[in-house]
């Protein structure tokens, strides 16, 4: 009885054994794994719960494929400018444009439709993120490329490139690539009371953020602070504001000879103003807008009294007093 038994066993184990690789396959069914379905569904949605959008594999990009229990299949390849990855006993695979697990399963669906492999289990891992940056440009401390990993909103961006510069202005502007005809505009809030106001956009891979730069109202001449007033390209300030943000006329200002050169598409136009009559509303404030410059002269009378009454006044600090 028990000759018997083995024999039933070894005969099983012969007719088993005589199967071909090809009738194992034909006996697996077409319905995808547990693992593979809930790949797939992940990807359904194409992003997160909270926004960040799926990073999806670029040409660049180093992939890191794994086969469970295949060391030998497994490997590291890098995505061409085709979008391909040439990998091993498949050959190249055009994985551009898909995120991991949709990769994954792609390799699984290669190795078992092909007959190379009965149940594979893949998993996709990228190592280098060559098409998952976006450049931030302008007046940013560091410009350069980024990373926009996870749920990379335009703060993260500009902080990540060292902040904005001395020189920027309020306006931001994104170009997503996928629509370049059509920037987005967004205003930088100019306080940090206001940041809950901020509008925080999500920056998606190959986008571009550009920083503007202010714009400049020169005030220069007989003032206390002469130099440039950065303003916002869209902003505009009457001539009093300038001349306040320059810390005010000296008394030796020749305020009735003062010019204003206004910057104008067809070259630049010189306006004579008389800043007394602007001080004491004897005649309507102007407007002044970037590039134009504003300047004060000295009066040279007012410098040679002034510069007489202080030496006089410095003598008499210095001098001997005489007694009788």
């Amino acid at each position: 009885m028990l000759n018997s038994k083995r024999l039933r066993t070894a005969t099983l184990a012969l007719m088993v054994g005589t199967l071909s690789v090809a009738s194992l396959y034909a006996q697996v069914p077409a319905a995808a794994t547990p693992l593979q379905g809930s790949a797939m569904g992940s990807d359904a949605q194409m992003g997160s719960a909270d926004g960040a959008p799926s990073i999806m594999i670029g040409p660049g990009d180093l992939l890191n494929v794994a086969v469970f229990e295949t060391p030998e299949v497994s490997t590291s390849v890098r995505v061409n400018q085709n979008g391909e990855a040439n990998l091993p006993i498949l050959g190249p695979l055009h994985l551009a444009g898909q995120t991991t697990s949709q990769a994954s399963a792609m390799i699984e669906d290669a190795y078992r439709t092909r007959g190379l492999l009965l149940n594979p289990h893949v998993t996709v891992s990228e190592t280098e993120f060559a098409s998952q940056g976006a450049s931030i440009l302008g007046e940013i401390r560091q410009p350069g490329v980024y990373p926009t990993l996870g749920s990379r909103r335009l703060l993260d961006m500009i902080s990540l490139a060292g902040g904005v510069a001395p020189t920027a202005g309020r306006l931001v502007s994104i170009v997503h690539r996928n629509d370049p005809q059509h920037p987005v505009q967004i205003a930088l809030q100019p306080t940090p009371a206001s940041v809950h106001a901020q509008e925080n956009p999500v920056i998606l891979p190959g986008d571009t953020v550009i920083v503007a730069k202010a714009g400049v109202i020169y005030v220069l001449g007989d003032v206390l602070r002469p130099g440039g007033i950065l303003v916002d390209n869209n902003e505009r300030l009457s001539i009093i504001e300038a001349l306040s943000l320059a810390g005010g006329m000296n008394k030796t200002a020749a305020l009735s000879k003062t010019k204003l050169v206004r910057k104008l598409p067809a070259g630049r136009e010189e306006v004579d103003l008389d800043l007394k009559h602007i001080l004491y509303g004897k005649q309507a404030d102007v407007l002044v807008s970037d590039g134009d410059i504003l300047y004060v002269p000295s009066s040279l009378g007012k410098t040679i009294l002034y510069r007489g009454i202080e030496g006089a006044f410095t003598l008499a600090a210095s001098g001997v007093i005489f007694t009788r």
